[in-house]
């Protein structure tokens, strides 16, 4: 067996672990897949370093489009996982999410904090399912998933866009190389771990979402799926 194909089994192994292609948890009737819970203790950590560097350096970040006012009140995976109920986008996009925004972190004095991780992860997401999913929905509905008004949900997109200078490739080294990372991160840090204010509800707000959005978002959905079927069935 020669290396390439060593390569291979551990990405497929590391797709597997991840979830990518079974699902994992389950939360009232939605099944979530396992990476979204690695992703959020990743990203969670990422935040934490990130903020604890710019504390130690007395230094303040330059604050980007993704900046809101306020700390979201809701934890990275719980939106992770609000994104994946309403989008309806394949698991393998939260992998491409990840490597879209650490492609635009590569900027000079741009860094990512509490204030802005979640309106970069929406956006990434946004932007992978766009690029690889046969089938999506439109800024407006993306926007009431996460919980930002149209008009900044066009904002967020484009600007990731130009900033990434339209590189939304990935080839299958990257994205196995993506998936490794997300596996090794599980072996040694715990979602249960990350502090308070990046990881759990901490009281304050910034993105809107409720009761009334929800039941938009789900009724789109189903109509979406169905639509889907009817075509498929007269194919």
């Amino acid at each position: 067996m020669d290396s390439t194909t060593d390569a291979s089994d551990k990405h497929l192994e590391s797709y597997l672990t991840l979830g990518l292609t079974v699902s994992q948890s389950k939360r009232g009737d939605t099944k979530f897949p396992k990476v979204l819970s690695l992703l959020a203790a990743y990203l969670g950590r990422a935040v934490q370093k990130t903020e604890e560097l710019l504390d130690s350096n007395k230094r303040k970040e330059s604050p980007t489009i993704f900046h809101g006012q306020r700390v979201p009140d809701l934890s990275i995976q719980l939106y992770a996982e609000r994104i994946f109920k309403y989008a309806d986008c394949s698991p393998s996009c939260f992998v491409l999410a990840l490597v879209y925004i650490e492609r635009y972190l590569q900027q000079p004095h741009v860094y990512m904090t509490s204030f802005s991780v979640h309106r970069l992860l929406i956006t990434s997401v946004v932007v992978a399912a766009k690029f690889t999913d046969d089938a999506f929905f439109n800024n407006a509905f993306y926007a009431r998933v996460g919980g930002i008004s149209t008009i900044e949900m066009n904002r967020l997109e484009l600007d990731l866009l130009f900033n990434l200078d339209f590189r939304l490739k990935v080839n299958l080294e990257t994205f196995g190389s993506y998936c490794l990372q997300l596996e090794k991160q599980a072996a040694t840090f715990a979602p249960e771990q990350l502090p308070v204010q990046i990881y759990r509800v901490n009281g304050s707000k910034d993105l809107s979402y409720n009761g009334s959005a929800d039941d938009f978002c789900q009724s789109e959905l189903v109509r979406q799926r169905y639509n889907s079927q009817a075509l498929q069935r007269c194919s």
